[in-house]
C-alpha cells in the first residue's frame, strides 16, 4: 500500500533538505495505547438486551432511500471534481513571488482592513442604541417600601400567585405627557443606574412604541408609584403576569 503526499513549500526557502524529513513525520503513524476491556455496569448474560426500545424503529420508504443514494452519488462526484490543492489562490506559494513583495503587500492588506473596521465601529457607535437597562442588587431602596395594596394582595390570592412572581409594567408611548419614547428610555436608564429601582430590568420596544419594565411583585407598586411620578406619565400604566395577562392598572 502506497501513501500519497503532496508537500507545498515557498519559494523563497533555501533549506530545502528538511522536506522529506518533514514529510516522513507526516506520513508516521499515531502512537496508540490498548483500550481497556468494557466492564458493563448493568447485568447482562448476552442472552437478551439490557434495554428494550419503548417504541419501533422508523421504517425508510423505498423512495426515501433511492433519493438519499442520488444525493450521495451527485455529492462524490462533486467531491472529485474539486481540487484539493489549498495553495491555488495564497500568493505566497506562487513561484514568480519574492518575499519583499509579499510581506509588502500583506502589511498594505492589513491597513486596509483595519481602516475599514475603525470606520465601521465608528458608524456602530453612533447608530448603535441601548435597548436593556438592568440595576444592580442594593438593599436601600427597599427600606421605603409599603406592603401591596388589599386590591393586588386579592388578585394575587386568586391567581395563586407568589410575591417572588415577575411582572411587567408596560409604558406606552401615548402617556409620555409631550415627550418622546426615547426621552422616557434615557430618563429611566439613570434612575437605574442610580438603583432607585428594586430588582428592576427594563427595555424599550420601539417597534411597539413600548417601555417594559420588570420587576418583583413584591416590589410592582413602589416601582410603578415611582415610574408615574419621575417619568411625569399621565393616563395608566398596566401590569402584566406571564400567562396571566394584566392583573393591576395604576
Amino acid at each position: 500500500m502506497t501513501t500519497e503526499v503532496i508537500l507545498h513549500y515557498r519559494p523563497y526557502e533555501s533549506e530545502t533538505t528538511q522536506l522529506p524529513k518533514i514529510a516522513e513525520k507526516a506520513i508516521q503513524d499515531f502512537p496508540t495505547r490498548p483500550l481497556s476491556r468494557f466492564i458493563p455496569w448493568f447485568p447482562h448474560d448476552g442472552s437478551r438486551l439490557p434495554l428494550k426500545p419503548k417504541r419501533l424503529p422508523p421504517v425508510i420508504s423505498e423512495e426515501a432511500t433511492q433519493d438519499v443514494r442520488q444525493y450521495l452519488t451527485i455529492s462524490e462526484h462533486d467531491i472529485k471534481l474539486q481540487s484539493y490543492d489549498c495553495t491555488v489562490d495564497l500568493l505566497e506559494f506562487q513561484p514568480n513571488l519574492k518575499k519583499k513583495h509579499l510581506i509588502r503587500s500583506h502589511t498594505l492588506n492589513e491597513q486596509t482592513n483595519s481602516g475599514s473596521l475603525d470606520k465601521q465601529s465608528e458608524k456602530g457607535k453612533r447608530h448603535k442604541k441601548r435597548s436593556w437597562s438592568v440595576s444592580l442588587p442594593s438593599s436601600n431602596c427597599t427600606e421605603n417600601i409599603f406592603p401591596l395594596s388589599e386590591k393586588l394582595q386579592d388578585s394575587l390570592k386568586a391567581l395563586n400567585l407568589h410575591s417572588f412572581y415577575r411582572a411587567r409594567w408596560t409604558i406606552e408611548h401615548t402617556i409620555c405627557n409631550n415627550q418622546t419614547l426615547e426621552d422616557i428610555w434615557e430618563k429611566l436608564n439613570r434612575i437605574i443606574r442610580c438603583n432607585e429601582l428594586p430588582s428592576c430590568n427594563a427595555t424599550i420596544q420601539r417597534h411597539l412604541g413600548q417601555i417594559w419594565v420588570f420587576c418583583d411583585v413584591m416590589y410592582c407598586e413602589y416601582v410603578g408609584s415611582l415610574l408615574k411620578g419621575r417619568l411625569a406619565l399621565t393616563g395608566k400604566i398596566n401590569l402584566f403576569v406571564h400567562k396571566y395577562g394584566l392583573i393591576f392598572s395604576m
